[in-house]
């Protein structure tokens, strides 16, 4: 950046933070608009498990670190993140203050909106389909990308410009998405053929029926693809197979049953597809660093004392239907508390 470039961006920056305060008075997140959402908080976080959607992130203000897998990315104000396939992932906060709270936007990106600016682009820049190129990335935030995001929050407070302004400026955004370094990405959302569409496929389809038996050769069957092959792209996406994708959504969504549906450690596990209670169990204290119910015990102390209350995450509405699918195979079973 040149140094007139920089002095913008700070600008930029520094009112993004402040309408961001404006929009959340308090920490906590919140969808101001449809797909856009805003977050601040006070202090770092815990570790908090969840899955991805597709996004585009920007911090205003701290500094946040996600996991996926053995993968570790970590960006701040003068980076953003870029989402592209719902993926389960784990997010902390590591930097954040009472006197300067952790500030954060994120659009989600619509496929069908990706796909119609790469055809009106003319494709964009880079060629390929996004195979073998992971689900999450970090890149430099520039000054154009900041400003167009700058415009659309500040449309929050003015619902007709809003409504007829945002559109294009979204449009403005996947646009120099697509063509910075993170095109052959986006691609996971708009391309119509090829490996990386297919681990999109996937990839959906574990998040909507992860209760149920994984076979991992009827998938790659109806995928056109070797089992090896498979697993190799699938991996290169997620940064993990897809046997660890789905024992990650199971547990995510495990944790969630006990804490906002009351249920016991053996109706959750049930519920996403462990008829094992001590195996459920182990696969928990694995992921979570605690069994169960000390685990539940200690968010619910955690949320007590800092007032915060625990819903279902937007990122978790894909597995309502996979539960679903799970009780209407079996009866369920009567809860042991």
């Amino acid at each position: 950046m040149s140094k007139r470039q920089t002095i913008r961006a700070e600008a930029d920056l520094e009112e993004l933070a402040e309408r961001i305060a404006r929009a959340l008075p308090r920490d906590g997140m919140a969808e101001v608009r449809p797909g856009l959402h805003v977050q601040r908080l006070s202090s770092p976080s815990e570790r908090l498990h969840g899955v991805l959607e597709p996004s585009f992130c920007v911090i205003a203000q701290g500094t946040k670190v996600i996991l996926l897998g053995e993968d570790r990315f970590r960006y701040d104000p003068a980076h953003y993140l870029i989402s592209t396939v719902g993926v389960p992932a784990i997010g902390r906060v590591v930097e954040a203050s009472r006197e300067r709270p952790y500030l954060s936007f994120r659009l989600v990106l619509d496929p069908s909106v990706v796909t119609s600016v790469l055809v009106e682009s003319g494709g964009a820049h880079p060629h390929g389909d996004g195979s073998g190129v992971k689900a999450i990335d970090v890149s430099p935030l520039d000054a154009n990308l900041l400003d167009a995001t700058l415009r659309l929050v500040r449309m929050i407070d003015t619902p007709d410009e809003y409504r007829a302004l945002a559109p294009l400026v979204i449009r403005e955004i996947i646009y120099r998405l697509l063509t910075d370094t993170q095109a052959n990405r986006l691609r996971h959302l708009a391309t119509t053929g090829g490996h990386g569409q297919h681990i999109v496929r996937a990839v959906k389809r574990l998040n909507e029926n992860f209760a149920k038996p994984l076979r991992i050769e009827d998938i790659a069957h109806e995928l056109g693809m070797s089992v090896s092959g498979f697993h190799a792209h699938f991996k290169a996406v997620t940064a993990m197979s897809p046997l660890q994708f789905q024992k990650r959504l199971r547990l995510q969504e495990a944790r969630r049953l006990m804490l906002s549906e009351d249920l016991d450690a053996r109706e959750a596990g049930y519920r996403v597809g462990y008829d094992d209670q001590s195996h459920f169990s182990r696969e928990y204290k694995r992921h979570f660093g605690e069994p169960p119910i000390r685990d539940v015990e200690q968010l619910r102390t955690l949320a007590t004392t800092s007032g915060l209350h625990h819903s279902r995450p937007k990122a978790f509405t894909v597995a309502k239907k996979a539960r679903n699918n799970r009780r209407a195979d079996t009866p369920r079973r009567r809860a042991a508390r």
